[in-house]
């Protein structure tokens, strides 16, 4: 009996580090992710939310732009609030994702016989269970990415939740874009994840001696470049399709947000499908509910490259496998 519940310590303690170096992967690669592209995903905000200052702009001018008038650091404005958000964030989705591929390995025999319906799955439970827990984070964020040197409405993360709770209907004000952002969350996580583990394990089985390296564990491993090719290419599939969402989520997010001057004032939104309306009968579709997309391929494809390869590189550097995955 001694040892059999030895045994099980044992198990449980093995399960909660793989559960740890899991989290501890995830967080480290949203934030290495995030930070690399910080420039461009400020310059999206602007773009999507049609900024007076930048609305007339294209993405590169709109990034020498953000530089002549607010600084270098200008493309970093909102990235700090968007550390504190994407660690847990990423952590928290890419270990419910191998949380969710578990529970349904052992507990939904019918999911092993279609494995990528269950990475979908899986990725999607995984996108809406991050968004949940962080989303008025990437709220605050949002306003104080919007907001441009000289008429700045928030002095910082702690004054945007109080002006937020204050004017715009208490804690509820902080979850404005939620709808939005979960609909358009489950089929980006969800295509993101399967898409990446498709590829992956498509370049392992087809071309194993050129993409591949063994594992101390046994097995083989992409090498870092394929990563990054197969994490580009998930990226660019999953944005296409929930783009729309996101800038709702955007408008949404800025929302009751008064800004100095009066052309920019952000009228308060009825509901998330009244705003995707709105956004089309005001700017069409490429100039209104696509608005942003060119800097988002040029964004969102080596982010989700650089999550996925430092995910998997950090896995691999804490000894956890990472190889096939049927």
């Amino acid at each position: 009996m001694v040892e059999l519940q030895n045994t099980d310590e044992v198990a449980r303690n093995s399960r909660t580090a793989v559960a740890l170096k899991t989290f501890m992967s995830g967080g480290i690669a949203g934030c290495c992710a995030k930070t690399a592209l910080a420039p461009l995903d400020r310059v999206k905000i602007l773009l999507q939310a049609h900024n007076q200052h930048y609305k007339h702009l294209g993405v590169f001018s709109a990034v020498r732009h953000v530089v002549h008038k607010e600084g270098f650091l200008g493309l970093y404005q909102g990235n700090g609030v968007q550390m504190i958000r994407i660690f847990p964030y990423a952590a928290i989705q890419f270990l419910s994702y191998e949380q969710f591929k578990q529970i349904a390995k052992e507990h939904i025999p019918w999911l092993n016989h279609s494995p990528n319906i269950s990475k979908l799955l899986c990725g999607s439970l995984a996108g809406l269970t991050a968004v949940m827990v962080t989303y008025p984070l990437d709220m605050i964020r949002a306003r104080l990415a919007f907001q441009v040197r000289g008429e700045a409405v928030y002095d910082g993360i702690m004054h945007t939740v109080k002006s937020i709770r204050l004017l715009e209907g208490g804690t509820r004000g902080l979850y404005q874009g939620i709808v939005p952002t979960i609909l358009g969350m489950a089929p980006y996580a969800g295509l993101s994840f399967s898409s990446f583990e498709m590829l992956k394990n498509f370049a392992l089985d087809t071309f194993p001696e050129f993409l591949g390296k063994p594992q101390h564990a046994g097995g083989l491993a992409l090498i870092l470049p394929a990563k990054l090719v197969c994490g580009g290419l998930a990226g660019a599939v999953a944005q296409t399709i929930s783009y729309p969402l996101d800038v709702v989520r955007r408008r949404m997010q800025l929302s009751g947000m008064v800004v100095k001057s009066p052309e920019s004032v952000i009228s308060y939104p009825r509901g998330w499908l009244q705003v995707m309306v709105d956004v089309y009968h005001e700017n069409g579709v490429v100039k209104g509910l696509f608005r942003g997309m060119s800097i988002n391929y040029i964004r969102i494809m080596p982010t989700v490259a650089i999550s996925f390869a430092t995910y998997e590189s950090t896995k691999q550097a804490l000894g956890l496998d990472t190889g096939v995955d049927r």
